[in-house]
């Protein structure tokens, strides 16, 4: 009995000291045996990792925190996980991004669309509408709608009113340019859902979600059944029209920061796509290794999304130069991205892209350029430069400047794309750019200069942003020229002669009655549209004017930052416009309003004259 009496008891003293033994362990790993870190808190995470660019009158052109405050958490995670966040944020842990994220976000309650905003199923599409597909009305990126197809006539402009709105929930910007086809009005959207609504009452007939943001707009194609756009993670889709279930999708580029911010452009069964990247921005940050990659154009088979050409803006691929202080290795040639779309010339067969600055040396004869190559095959025909020797990424207005070339450019690149007219006895190709200077180009004679015309003094922000439009006289086009150190200058609408560059007339920008707040500016970058006898234009301060295109005298005036009540209930408002213009079609006017670095917004709106 004490033998046993003794086991028992060895065993009881075993069992209590191997218990001590494992709740140890369990609590080195859990941390009881040490005060528990608190949560990360994001708001000291904002301010400590991402409030120097964040902030007004930030030279990186990033939307301050106010904005920031008007979208979802999803969105922001993908900003930071996938999106063009994903190099600043990659030494933060997935708790500290949840926490940022958590910090900034809107209610989730803003981002939810309820039932009643679909469409009711037997609801009947018009016979066959005119349409709008793609950014520019055409493959020649005139933005011009013919008075048939526009529905509206300079005489109905003055009569312009609010039809219906429809917001984007979760967001702080509009980008994509609308696409109407048979009824139906296809969008992108910041957190990356494509929304297709009905044209005629803003009901919801399908969403489909994206990777990350679309800013392109979407073509119509494959005889109308299918959908085509592209994401700021460089991928390709194509749904189908009727109810947005993928066809296929596809990366255009390998390159980790490449990204599709230029619209592809639909040319029978070929889906031209441009490509740019983000590392412009990820320069900022002297340990990024600045830069590998190179802009290009991807021609891919519309039925299966197969890959028939590319050609790239550089023929070299990039090579190590130098090594940063910090001992990073720098590299070169690179930059010369398409950030806008192509535009094709039929006649010719060939196909343009304007292309943007050099990130990182040697310098090439192919930044600040149009390039123009082979429709069928890619191969390059003839380029001709503008700028030479425009080295610029974000490093040269960051506080730590290891990535920004020496000596640097001026950041003179091309965001808008060439537009092709047919003249009597002569088609020109008109291009105009960042430094303020538009010119014309003669396509029968490798882009030999016909004329060229100063309208602005240019800058990194300056110049011609987005693009212009033109009938079959005048080009227009609106004048960015926006300061940071001074929001209350900039702005303009220029008619030039098509045949000799000359200025028919200017329109001064009115002065903003929202200055002192941040984002508005007279700055008109907003790319316009053209009907028969007037020509719409978008600014920074909220406004969309109608101007007659006889003298440049304001026949309507629209002011769009204000709160609007949506057809599905999201609470909405408008902002500064700036990435995409107005689309036209069928006696309504449709435009996106709000942007992340000036004025915040997230609605679209339409407009129908008032009978």
């Amino acid at each position: 009995m004490r033998t046993g009496t003794h086991k028992s008891q060895l065993r009881k003293i075993v069992l209590v000291v191997f218990s001590a033994i494992l709740l140890t362990a369990s609590c080195v790993t859990i941390g009881c045996l040490r005060k528990q870190a608190p949560p990360p808190d994001g708001a000291t995470l904002f301010a400590k990792n991402c409030a120097s660019c964040h902030q007004a009158d930030n030279d990186m052109r990033a939307p301050v925190p106010e904005a920031l405050h008007q979208m979802s958490k999803s969105a922001i995670l993908i900003a930071l996980k996938s999106g063009r966040m994903r190099w600043e944020a990659k030494f933060l842990s997935e708790a500290k991004k949840n926490a940022i994220a958590d910090y900034l976000a809107a209610p989730t309650t803003t981002s939810t669309i309820s039932a009643s905003a679909f469409c009711a199923r037997d609801l009947d599409p018009p016979p066959n509408p005119p349409v709008w597909s793609g950014w520019g009305a055409d493959v020649r990126n005139r933005r011009f709608q013919s008075a048939t197809a526009a529905g509206i006539s300079r005489d109905d402009v003055g009569k312009l009113k609010l039809k219906w709105a429809f917001g984007f929930p979760g967001v702080a910007a509009t980008y994509g340019q609308p696409t109407i086809f048979k009824g139906r009005l296809f969008v992108g959207s910041e957190d990356g859902t494509v929304y297709a609504l009905d044209s005629a009452t803003g009901c919801v007939w399908w969403t489909y979600k994206a990777s990350t943001t679309v800013k392109t707009a979407i073509s119509i194609g494959n005889k109308g059944t299918t959908a085509f756009f592209g994401d700021t993670n460089g991928i390709v889709y194509a749904l189908k029209q009727e109810d947005g279930s993928l066809v296929w999708k596809v990366h255009a580029d390998p390159h980790p920061a490449a990204r599709i911010t230029g619209s592809p452009l639909l040319v029978g069964i070929r889906l031209y796509v441009p490509v740019s990247s983000g590392e412009e921005g990820a320069s900022a940050d002297p340990d990024y290794p600045c830069c590998t990659f190179r802009g290009s154009l991807v021609a891919l088979d519309t039925a299966t999304g197969k890959q028939v050409w590319k050609s790239y803006t550089i023929d070299q691929a990039p090579k190590p130069t130098r090594k940063g202080v910090q001992g990073t290795q720098y590299w070169g040639p690179s930059g010369a991205a398409v950030w806008s779309t192509p535009t094709a010339d039929v006649k010719r067969r060939a196909i343009y892209v304007t292309t943007g600055n050099n990130y990182s040396g040697p310098a090439t004869s192919m930044s600040d350029a149009v390039v123009a190559f082979d429709l069928d095959s890619g191969k390059k025909l003839w380029s001709r430069q503008f700028d030479p020797r425009d080295l610029w990424n974000s490093g040269c207005v960051s506080d730590r400047k290891g990535n920004c070339p020496e000596p640097h450019g001026d950041d003179y690149d091309f965001g808008a794309p060439p537009i092709l007219q047919h003249l009597a006895g002569r088609d020109v190709l008109v291009l105009a750019q960042k430094s303020g200077m538009i010119s014309a180009l003669d396509p029968d004679q490798q882009g030999a200069i016909l004329w060229q015309t100063r309208i602005g003094k240019g800058g990194p922000l300056g110049g011609v942003e987005w693009g212009g439009a033109a009938d079959n006289r005048y080009a227009y086009f609106p004048l960015s020229d926006f300061d940071f150190d001074n929001p209350a200058v900039g702005g303009g609408l220029f008619a030039l002669d098509l045949r000799t560059g000359k200025q028919r007339w200017r329109v001064d920008p009115v002065k903003p009655d929202c200055l002192g707040q941040y984002g508005c500016s007279p700055a008109q970058m907003a790319p316009p549209t053209a009907i028969p006898g007037a020509v719409f234009s978008g600014s920074l301060d909220g406004h969309l004017r109608a101007y007659d295109t006889r003298d440049g005298s304001v026949i309507w005036d629209f002011n769009t930052a204000q709160e609007f009540r949506t057809t599905n209930g999201i609470k909405a408002h408008g902002g500064s416009m700036n990435g995409a213009g107005p689309a036209i079609v069928d006696g309504v006017l449709y435009v996106n309003t709000g942007y992340t670095n000036g004025m915040d917004g997230n609605v679209l709106l339409a407009f129908a004259p008032e009978k």
